[in-house]
């Protein structure tokens, strides 16, 4: 085409597609920079690649893609040493926005904001978002090729015209506007180029780097890169050692504890996928270590948000994943559901569960030693993710009161002969707390029992998960009932009492309890033997569970609204038992006496009923 200065309108049959551009399609503006730099990088590897095949026979040279900012004139320029562009190439990428109907475009963009960077293009427009004009000065690698000047101000007319330019490559020039004058500010450009740029595949140069000389900061003849264009996930495991793994960590998460544990992803089939997945130790809480895993395409920043590609349970993960197949929208940072994005999604899923089985068969004893920390990730996937708990199943470990480790299959075989109940089902006690539960765990020693420490955010889920893998089982807290009943042998001892003793022994006992907010309590009777606990109070397993899940998670308020409700045993074998229910018009102040002390074993005695306990005890002494 002709070299003259041409005016023209780009190629977009409505006026109002750069107002679009400039508001809605991105959803942060910030956005402009990493197109712009992408596209740099992208001009830089495409002379790479005509060097390699011998198209370009020139020198490559210095390919450093050069950011600079003039606060003064408010501009911020991009300049690379690529491919540059011929005037028949502006007229074709630049001038003719690739859409089969703008109209058909604007109509369709109106309803759905999320559908269309990548497949049209327009990363090069993002920079009307900041900018009151734009310019292009660029250059041709091709043989005498004639410098272009290109100029738009952010309506559809432009103009075109030959320029100097000595080297080959490209200078964007964005004046930017008013609204946006924060991107002539340094530190917020080195803060993006940072964001987005710092694993880029080729060298990024912000300025020049500055030393301290002479109590002042001095500007130093060395280029300010502020990228690593050779990231740890891009080379071959067999390269890297144990320290480079940590040290890339540290790089990612400041300030933080060593990994557990990492996984090196690698696959170029059925998709391109590489990272590196680090497990982080985790103290508590879920929520606050999610947003960990940077996602990449190309080693380009693209999103922390990582919920619709990576597994749900995975999200606690900290690290990288980078892959090009993954679809994008028109900002990058939103992922769209297809097949690909299911398939890594199991691939990851997989690989994570091949890395935690490969480490507990070849070292279960640094596995046992972080299963505190691994038990979260692991418990969560199981609860959440089926194809895991097929797995996971192998590795997952419970740890009981001793503190011993045993897989499921292992700890079935431990306890399967003693806590089977008559009805077939193998029982297994678990506790939440050792301290608090202290006396039902004894109570289940003497027995002979083996009691599990379920003390973990999602062990209330976990039981549930458990229950309903494993045939003719069930997960009971050890305080849930008196210790005959955790696990029935045979039946129980008949209580001969009328419905008149009956009511008038839950009479007596009731108005002996002092009052607790929300709280219920439903009297029984029991005959547990001379030697059992006169009074015991337990919570029942599958109430209990409802509200605590109701204060996990939303949706089950109905539970979390009922009464706390608790069971009092009466063991009607007592010698003390015995003694009041004979002589009932003096045994107020005893069963007061039993009835705190089986508070007091719950942690449900406070305040001034506590204090009338501890003065009562005085007197009694």
């Amino acid at each position: 085409m002709s070299t003259q200065k041409q005016t023209g309108q780009i190629g977009v049959t409505t006026e109002n597609i750069f107002p679009i551009i400039k508001k809605f399609l991105y959803s942060d503006h910030e956005i402009f920079l990493r197109e712009l730099v992408s596209n740099a990088v992208d001009a830089s590897q495409k002379l790479k690649t005509l060097a390699s095949v011998g198209e370009f026979k020139g020198e490559l040279g210095d390919l450093t893609i050069r950011i600079s900012v003039d606060e003064k004139k408010k501009t911020l320029t991009i300049s690379d040493r690529g491919i540059g562009l011929t005037a028949d190439e502006i007229d074709k990428y630049i001038n003719q926005i690739a859409f089969s109907s703008a109209n058909d475009f604007l109509d369709k963009y109106k309803k759905d904001a999320n559908s269309i960077i990548g497949h049209f293009g327009l990363g090069f427009y993002s920079a009307f978002m900041v900018s009151k004009k734009v310019e292009i000065i660029t250059k041709s690698w091709k043989e005498d090729a004639q410098a272009m000047k290109w100029v738009c101000d952010g309506s559809p007319e432009y103009t075109m015209s030959e320029t100097k330019k000595e080297d080959r490559g490209t200078d964007i020039i964005l004046y930017i506007d008013d609204e946006s004058k924060e991107f002539v500010e340094k530190p917020r450009i080195e803060n993006l180029l940072k964001k987005y740029c710092r694993f880029l595949p080729v060298s990024i140069a912000f300025g020049k780097k500055s030393e301290w000389k002479d109590d002042k900061s001095v500007e130093t003849d060395e280029d300010n890169v502020i990228n690593e264009t050779n990231p740890l996930w891009t080379r071959k495991p067999s390269e890297l050692k144990d320290e480079d793994y940590i040290n890339f960590y540290k790089e990612l998460y400041p300030f933080s504890e060593d990994p557990l544990f990492w996984i090196h992803l690698n696959v170029d089939y059925p998709f391109n996928l590489t990272g590196i997945l680090y497990f982080p130790k985790v103290k508590s809480g879920i929520d606050l270590q999610k947003n960990k895993i940077q996602l990449y395409c190309n080693q380009v920043y693209v999103t922390d948000s990582v919920e619709g590609i990576v597994p749900e349970f995975l999200t606690l993960l900290h690290g990288v994943i980078d892959s090009p197949d993954i679809p994008l929208n028109v900002s990058r940072s939103y992922l769209q559901s297809d097949s690909n994005v299911k398939k890594i999604s199991s691939y990851i899923t997989k690989k994570v569960a091949d890395r935690l089985d490969e480490i507990f068969k070849n070292n279960r004893p640094q596995f046992e030693e972080k299963w505190d920390s691994l038990k979260i990730f692991i418990e969560y996937g199981i609860i959440s993710e089926e194809k895991f708990y097929d797995r996971a199943s192998k590795f997952v470990l419970v740890k009981d009161v001793e503190n011993k480790c045993y897989t499921l299959d292992e700890y079935k075989s431990l306890v399967e002969a003693n806590q089977t109940d008559k009805d077939g089902n193998i029982i297994y006690l678990y506790t939440t707390n050792k301290d608090e539960q202290f006396a039902y765990i004894d109570q289940a020693k003497e027995k002979a029992y083996d009691v599990l420490v379920m003390d973990g955010q999602l062990d209330v889920h976990f039981v549930n998960k458990l229950e309903q893998q494993q045939e003719k089982s069930r997960y009971v807290r050890v305080d849930s009932d008196v210790i005959d009943n955790l696990i029935k042998k045979g039946d129980n001892k008949a209580v001969s009492l009328s419905d008149e003793e009956r009511n008038a022994l839950v009479e007596l006992f009731k108005s002996a309890i002092p009052p607790i907010e929300k709280t219920d309590f439903i009297v029984g009777f029991e005959h547990l033997g001379e030697k059992a606990h006169p009074v015991t109070i337990t919570q029942n397993e599958f109430m209990r569970r409802m509200k605590e899940m109701a204060e996990m998670q939303g949706g089950m308020s109905f539970y979390g609204d009922i009464p706390a409700s608790y069971n009092m045993t009466v063991n009607l074998d007592a010698p003390t038992v015995q003694k009041v229910t004979n002589d009932k018009d003096n045994a107020k102040e005893t069963i007061s006496q039993l009835i705190d002390l089986a508070l007091l074993s719950n942690g449900l005695l406070k305040g001034e009923a506590l204090s009338k306990f501890i003065k009562r005890s005085l007197e009694l002494i």
